[in-house]
């Protein structure tokens, strides 16, 4: 839990900072914005390497040196002397702390098997502590002290977590494998995703269109090659024939990306066609998560009592109904007893969707496939944000056309929002065919 808490947390903290940051280092917005999507991008390009990692060294000794490089890179930031140095050293932040989510995944599933649904909570809890922590961490850090504390302040956690990782994580290394390393594979997927992800952030620009369609490619030529390479392949797409694993992976890639598409046009939506103000809109989100805080904590309870597809697909149902009364909000006017509710039960379904679908996939794949799963998944997971995200944003721009406010603006909409019910529609469809229970997993080789 320290690995995906300290990185989720890092990014929660610098996010909220970048203005500080950017008068501190006298640079502009648009170049300290690179803070984090140094980071990000530097994340992703190095996600395809995790499973080939775990299998050459060992899963307890690369959390290792995944703890060490974040801690030493923290260092490096707190030490940064422009803006410039600041990215470079994020960037290098990112490499390390890329894999600190996926590999904690990777060990819980390991230690929990059948008992996947039970603790997989524990997964969630940095998603939702950082959100809360970060904010006030970075509030008195900014106004009790120097901006390079937001880094510092990872040592002594990165230290505890070094020491607690060599103290109770088994060790595994006399499982490594020597396998080799495809790095033709590497040379496609890794700089695929990440031109992906950075084209589908500035798909309003033509450079960014063509880094879209240029990362698609990359990654549709390593899926080629992947099918002849199979268990030499940097990823294994074997993995996807089995129909639990499949059927979840494409769960995940829905869920996260109606939940990303969600956060970008709700907030859009409140202030363009609503007339809130941020400050307004701040506090009008909060039952999100506190929605999420309901459901999460109970996740392992209600797949034990009621299985896996009745969860999955309930959340995802539930989802659907929350997102129906914005429908409401865009053709009627907004409404506080409208939005407060609808935004609560979203919060709730959402987090029902992800954890149980997870747990199958988990539970589907052999012990020893379980690192070429968690990076699967996250992959999958990476994807499915910024595609429907994409795709919800130039279907919103299409609809608005010139205009930039009035009927028009909340008529395009209503359009999006129809757009949105109908992906969450989709996550359904793809939940109620999950397996009932785990009982009912076979595992895949």
């Amino acid at each position: 839990m320290f690995g995906g808490l300290l990185a989720q947390l890092d990014a929660t903290i610098v996010n909220i900072s970048l203005s500080n940051l950017a008068a501190d280092l006298h640079a502009s917005l648009g170049t300290i914005q690179w803070v984090t999507s140094g980071y990000l991008l530097a994340l992703t390009l190095v996600l395809p390497l995790n499973g080939w990692l775990v299998d050459r060294i060992g899963a307890k000794a690369l959390y290792l040196w995944c703890f060490a490089g974040f801690a030493l890179s923290s260092a490096l930031c707190a030490a940064a002397w422009s803006a410039n140095s600041l990215i470079v050293f994020r960037v290098l932040q990112g490499i390390s702390g890329g894999l600190l989510a996926p590999m904690a995944q990777m060990m819980i599933a390991r230690a929990a098997g059948k008992q996947m649904a039970r603790v997989v909570g524990y997964m969630v809890l940095p998603v939702l502590l950082a959100p809360v922590l970060g904010p006030v961490i970075a509030g008195a850090i900014l106004q009790y002290a120097s901006w390079r504390w937001l880094f510092l302040v990872n040592l002594p956690f990165g230290a505890l977590a070094i020491l607690l990782a060599i103290l109770f994580l088994p060790s595994d290394r006399d499982k490594a494998t020597r396998r080799q390393l495809d790095w033709l594979g590497l040379a496609l997927l890794s700089p695929g995703l990440t031109l992906f992800l950075y084209g589908s952030d500035k798909i309003s620009q033509t450079t960014g269109r063509m880094i879209l369609v240029a990362g698609v490619v990359m990654m549709a030529a390593f899926l080629c090659t992947a099918r002849r390479k199979g268990s030499d392949a940097l990823v294994d797409i074997r993995l996807f024939k089995g129909k639990v694993f499949s059927t979840a992976a494409t769960t995940q890639f829905l869920s996260n990306g109606v939940q990303f598409a969600g956060q970008m046009l709700i907030p859009a939506f409140l202030i363009q066609a609503c007339g809130r103000t941020p400050g307004e809109m701040g506090w009008m989100l909060a039952p999100i998560g506190l929605g999420m805080m309901v459901t999460y904590p109970l996740m392992g309870t209600l797949t034990e009592r009621f299985g896996i597809r009745r969860v999955s697909a309930g959340g995802a149902l539930l989802t659907f109904v929350a997102t129906t009364p914005f429908l409401y909000l865009a053709t009627h006017g907004f409404a506080l007893f409208v939005l407060m509710p609808a935004l609560f039960f979203r919060g709730m379904g959402m987090s029902g969707v992800g954890l149980p679908s997870m747990t199958a996939a988990y539970t589907s794949v052999s012990r020893q496939n379980l690192p070429m799963a968690t990076t699967s998944l996250n992959i999958v997971q990476r994807l499915g944000g910024p595609t429907l995200t994409t795709l919800c944003a130039s279907f919103l721009a299409w609809k608005i056309g010139p205009q930039v406010a009035g009927h028009a603006v909340s008529t395009a909409y209503a359009w999006v929002f129809l757009l949105l019910c109908g992906l969450h529609a989709l996550t359904f469809l793809a939940a109620v065919r999950l397996p009932r229970r785990l009982e009912d997993v076979t595992i895949h080789q």
